[in-house]
């Protein structure tokens, strides 16, 4: 469903392009790669790491009240170069922008930008520690893997970052951010040596589950508690809290992307966790 247009702005030259209409739940900016890695575009970006939801071909970047400054000042920096080489005044342009200063903002890349392979090499210490590194620097895909694993990135340097995944919400986490594989305009390539799985759930022998002790029913059960990331044999009370953090982050009805194969990503997410949730209820 289109939504309704307060605001709208499109510009379109040969070497350059931007277009970016504002509208009444966020400011969308759809433009090239390249606008995407100027300085006063990455300054923005990187102070938001935090808030940012990175998807295939876009990122949304959510309102932060401690950076409000930062936030105007990217909007001026926007306004002037979407005006820089056009006859119109970006003052006025500039000054709708700014009421919408508590939406957020959603950059867009441009279809034509060809999809570039990125390799992401995984390696496991033991069942505490995975070190993720790329074969060289690329500051967007280490963007992407600070902003889902900040709270748990022990340090790291412009190509790798070691992560602490000693406890199951980190486990879980990791997966999430793992499974997806496709960033902006990188496709993420993992690989990982053959002990790679074995020493990241070492402990997995340790967890009990009860009379269900048939191979199939385990594996099945496993899979429901991972999807709401709990550890096996979670209480009731930890399996219904994590149901309804997830259910509120993937319902559908609150997806701001408009691309309809993202819709029924979320969708189907969100039925799973339905599923799982009605299934694992019974069994704790």
């Amino acid at each position: 469903m289109e939504l309704f247009l307060l605001k709208e702005s499109q510009i379109s030259q040969k070497g350059r392009f931007m277009d970016i209409v504002l509208r009444n739940n966020l400011i969308l900016i759809t433009t090239s790669f390249e606008t995407l890695n100027r300085e006063w575009m990455k300054n923005f970006l990187n102070h938001h790491s935090r808030g940012m939801l990175f998807l295939s071909k876009s990122v949304l970047v959510f309102r932060n009240e401690t950076l409000t400054e930062v936030r105007d000042e990217f909007l001026r920096e926007l306004s002037q170069y979407h005006a820089s080489t056009h006859e119109y005044d970006h003052k006025f342009f500039l000054r709708s922008m700014l009421k919408f200063g508590t939406q957020p903002i959603k950059i867009e890349l441009k279809k034509l930008d060809k999809t570039q392979k990125i390799k992401v090499n995984l390696y496991a210490y033991d069942k505490n520690t995975v070190l993720i590194t790329l074969e060289s620097p690329n500051s967007w895909v280490l963007s992407y893997f600070r902003s889902q694993l900040e709270v748990y990135v022990e340090r790291g340097t412009d190509i790798s970052l070691v992560v602490d995944v000693s406890d199951h919400r980190a486990k879980a986490r990791l997966e999430r951010t793992l499974n997806k594989k496709d960033v902006l305009h990188y496709h993420l390539e993992y690989s990982y040596d053959n002990h790679f799985l074995s020493k990241l759930y070492s402990d997995f022998a340790n967890y009990t589950f009860g009379d269900l002790c048939r191979e199939e029913e385990q594996s099945h059960l496993t899979q429901l508690y991972r999807l709401l990331e709990c550890p096996v044999g979670a209480s009731a009370d930890d399996i219904k809290r994590n149901y309804k953090k997830l259910a509120r982050a993937y319902h559908p009805d609150k997806i701001l992307h408009e691309n309809p194969t993202m819709i029924e990503h979320y969708t189907q997410k969100f039925q799973l966790l339905q599923e799982a949730y009605t299934t694992l209820k019974e069994v704790s």
